[in-house]
C-alpha cells in the first residue's frame, strides 16, 4: 500500500463504508452485487467494478494487478480482503443469518481459496459474461463509486 499522502480521493469519500470491487462483466459477480444490495439495508457497502476508473485507482493504490480480475476485493476498515475471506467478511456484515457463514473462517484459507479460485477461473464458462460493465440503476447509483 502506498503512503497516506497519495491516498485516492475515492477513499476519502467513503464515510466509514466498505467497498466491494467486482468484475463488472461477470454474470456471477453482478449477481453477487445484486444479492448484497438487496440485503444491505443499512447501506454499509459501496461498489465499483474492477475495470472502472475508481476500481483501477484502488487496485493501483493497494498494489494489486490492474488487469487480472480473479477475485472479488473488499476494503473494510482500512483492511483489504480477497477471495473467500472477502466473501465471508461481506456475509458477516449482512443482516439475518448470513453472518453464520463466518463459521467457514475455521476452514484453512488455502482450502477455501482453492474452491474460490476454481469457481473464479471458470466463472465465465459456468455463468457467462456481459459485453460491457454493469451499469447501476438510478436507485443504486449513489452506492457506486466513480
Amino acid at each position: 500500500m502506498k503512503s497516506e499522502n497519495t491516498q485516492p480521493a475515492v477513499l476519502q469519500r467513503l464515510n466509514g463504508k466498505s467497498v466491494v470491487l467486482f468484475d463488472g462483466v461477470c454474470n456471477l459477480c453482478n449477481g453477487a452485487v445484486d444479492f448484497i444490495i438487496r440485503r444491505d439495508t443499512k447501506h454499509k457497502f459501496m461498489f465499483a467494478s474492477l475495470q472502472s476508473e475508481a476500481g483501477q485507482e484502488l487496485l493501483d493504490f493497494y498494489g494489486l494487478p490492474k488487469d487480472s480480475y480473479e477475485s472479488m476485493v473488499l476494503l473494510k476498515g482500512g483492511k483489504l480482503y480477497q477471495k473467500s475471506t472477502a466473501a465471508l467478511e461481506i456475509a458477516a456484515d449482512l443482516p439475518g443469518g448470513w453472518s453464520l457463514l463466518r463459521i467457514f473462517k475455521g476452514v484453512p484459507a488455502p482450502l477455501r481459496n482453492a474452491v474460490y479460485s476454481f469457481i473464479a477461473t471458470n466463472r465465465y464458462r459456468f455463468f457467462g459474461q456481459k459485453e460491457t460493465c454493469r451499469l447501476p440503476t438510478p436507485n443504486e447509483r449513489a452506492r457506486f463509486l466513480g
